[in-house]
């Protein structure tokens, strides 16, 4: 990974953009995102400490601890809530409508439910991470497209920017309308531009008369655009006289003339989603719509997405929990070769992951909540891990979930329903979770994300020594910043804690895993020191290798964060320490097995080979099929100006 150094013209997204989106070198999407880091740590992460070998179990020992009156407040809506999704909602209909019904939506607003993260004082409920995250699970168990529904409108749409970053204007125009029921989303992306904001073509140009922009542009993959009256819009100001320019976020009011919903996208899950493409036609926004600031805009979307990525592993340990009752009771239930299937080794062991990985999961989660409700706690590292482990693994259930079943688990819901069977809709959990693969930060884009993030104490004081584009003072200056901070460090990597038989001993028998993460995180740190030093400015092209240090950084997350969790509830919840326990010895496993993979793997063929495929080397070996026809492009390509297609929006009606 190379470091990276502001430019004026060009590191925030100021600088002029080509005629035609995606003309931008690597080296400036590099800049791009690098501006939009949050560069300082002036509070404290375990995660961070955690990847430089520094076990720092006092950051999240005692296990935190929620507000009492926030509990009492919160377990009222819950209750509430769920009789609600019980009663009300028909999560199977859903599903067979492709569509959430406009009563369901009014029911939510008369809950409150589309207010949930908005402070009291402006209409909504004020819920902490904690218990937002759990209202989301039981949504998202009963129809995953109200939990994405509730999700995208909160988490990263107006509300939580606006909560961070938003004038007291705005909040007071804005949020009441939110937390009553309208519906909000964030429109980042195009059809072109997906975790590369350096080519965003959308341009919000300044009026004349200085009063707001006039914004122009498509706008694609947006969740909740087709219902949605208040819009997120990530547009690029261009730079000028007196005026920084740059990416920047602005509130923009769904009604307002020129916008023109497209088209209503559809996927392989989630049929209920109200996903659209968004065409903007010279529409005016308010100066007083600005988020933050001209140059703003992808700062303030990733600081949003620090919390709001939670609402998606909310999601996927509902899924987690949802797949380990109908394991747990079909296996119990089907009898084969004379023994509950359960009980076969073969079967028995997926029962074992998805119990273990559910709880794994959940206290990843919970933790990460806790530390977010605390603002003395720094959880960039952390709340990305939870997202990328949630959706990894809760894809591995959902897979594991249907092998059990058998055909049952490809069968549908509404096919078993027929014959008079329990309509467990297992085939569309495994739909449905597919996509948190992707959402919000992919994995690969993850991993690449938490890989910066862990290595920048190495890149602060040795960057510069690794940037081509470095003079001699520069690089003078870091080799003795570099020099007396390895000084300091490296020795901490040869022992500590973990070496000593009686440490962490208050942890009974989670105690010998605890030192295990101790010295599995400062053999992480001597593997990413060392790989630093042999590939230098080339390390951010071993993509692969970094992927394992995040996954093995993740594994040692959850093992922390189960340990304690399980140690504080050990006279409660007993039967907490024997979970604890089995995921520990089952992510020893995986994470053994990934220390290996770091040096001994096939990286560099596989990239040879690629180039080979690329080039159409193997083309032959595609014979002896019909392939999709070649006749449309990859990518469609979009001409500015008015919209040609009909406005497929829908307008939720008020409620009699």
């Amino acid at each position: 990974m190379t470091a990276t150094h502001h430019n004026p013209s060009t590191a925030d997204g100021a600088g002029p953009l080509p005629a035609e989106a995606g003309q931008v070198s690597e080296k400036e999407a590099r800049q791009v995102a690098e501006a939009a880091r949050e560069a300082a740590w002036d509070r404290p992460s375990f995660g961070k400490e955690l990847f430089l070998g520094r076990f720092r179990l006092d950051l999240i020992d005692p296990w935190p601890r929620s507000d009492p009156a926030d509990d009492a407040r919160a377990e009222a809506f819950l209750t509430e809530f769920e009789a609600y999704l019980r009663s009300e909602v028909d999560g199977a209909a859903i599903e067979r409508d492709a569509r959430i019904p406009d009563e369901v939506f009014h029911g939510l607003a008369r809950l409150g439910a589309f207010g949930m993260k908005i402070d009291r004082k402006y209409g909504g409920l004020g819920l902490s991470n904690l218990h937002y995250c759990r209202a989301l699970m039981l949504a998202g168990s009963v129809s995953p497209a109200i939990g994405a529904l509730l999700s995208a409108h909160q988490s990263i749409g107006v509300p939580q920017p606006l909560k961070m970053f938003g004038t007291d204007a705005q909040k007071q125009t804005f949020l009441p309308r939110l937390a009553a029921g309208e519906v909000s989303a964030f429109l980042l992306t195009e059809p072109d531009v997906g975790s590369d904001p350096a080519r965003l073509a959308t341009v919000a140009e300044p009026t004349a008369d200085g009063t707001g922009y006039r914004l122009n542009g498509v706008k694609l993959w947006a969740t909740n655009g087709t219902v949605a009256t208040l819009l997120v819009v990530m547009a690029r100001v261009p730079a000028g006289e007196g005026r920084r320019g740059g990416i920047t976020a602005f509130v923009v009011d769904g009604d307002s003339e020129g916008i023109t919903v497209e088209r209503r996208n559809a996927f392989v899950g989630l049929r209920g989603l109200e996903n659209s493409l968004t065409r903007f036609h010279d529409v005016f926004v308010p100066k007083e719509n600005v988020i933050g600031g001209e140059g703003k805009g992808l700062k303030i979307a990733l600081s949003t997405l620090n919390t709001g990525r939670l609402s998606l592993p909310a999601m996927c340990v509902g899924a987690g929990k949802w797949a380990l009752n109908v394991a747990r009771e079909w296996a119990a239930d089907r009898v084969q070769w004379g023994r509950p299937v359960g009980e076969h080794e073969a079967v028995a062991q997926k029962l074992a992951f998805i119990a273990a990985t559910t709880y794994g999961m959940e206290t990843m989660l919970d933790l990460c909540c806790l530390l977010a409700d605390d603002d003395r706690n720094d959880i960039r590292i952390e709340a990305a891990l939870v997202k990328l482990y949630a959706s990894e693994m809760a894809w591995k259930i959902g897979d594991e979930l249907v092998q059990i079943r058998g055909g049952r688990g490809y069968e549908t819901a509404d096919s078993l329903a027929a014959r008079g069977e329990r309509p467990a809709a297992v085939e569309q959990l495994v739909r449905d979770l597919r996509i948190n693969r992707i959402f919000e930060g992919s994995t690969e884009i993850m991993h690449l994300l938490i890989a910066r993030e862990a290595v920048d104490a190495h890149l602060s004081v040795a960057g510069d020594i690794i940037d081509p584009d470095a003079g001699l003072g520069r690089k003078a200056k870091a080799g003795v910043r570099a020099g007396a901070f390895y000084a300091k460090w490296l020795p901490t990597l040869a022992v500590g804690r973990g070496q000593s038989p009686n440490a962490y001993g208050e942890f009974g028998p989670l105690a010998g895993h605890l030192r295990q993460v101790e010295r599995y995180s400062r053999k992480l740190a001597r593997s990413t020191f060392y790989a630093m030093s042999r590939w230098q400015g080339k390390m951010e092209r071993k993509q692969a290798f970094l992927g394992r240090v995040v996954d093995i950084g993740a594994e040692l997350f959850a093992m922390s964060a189960v340990c304690v969790r399980a140690y504080a509830e050990k006279d409660t919840r007993p039967e907490n320490v024997e979970l604890a326990d089995l995921f520990c010895r089952q992510a020893r496993v995986r994470v053994e097995q990934l220390f290996t993979a770091l040096w001994q793997n096939t990286d560099s063929v596989d990239v040879a080979a690629a180039k080979r495929i690329l080039a159409g080397r193997y083309a032959g070996l595609e014979a002896g099929v019909i392939t999709p026809p070649a006749d449309a492009p990859w990518v469609a390509r979009w001409q500015a100006g008015p919209s040609t297609a009909e406005d497929v929006r829908r307008r939720i009606p008020p409620q009699r």
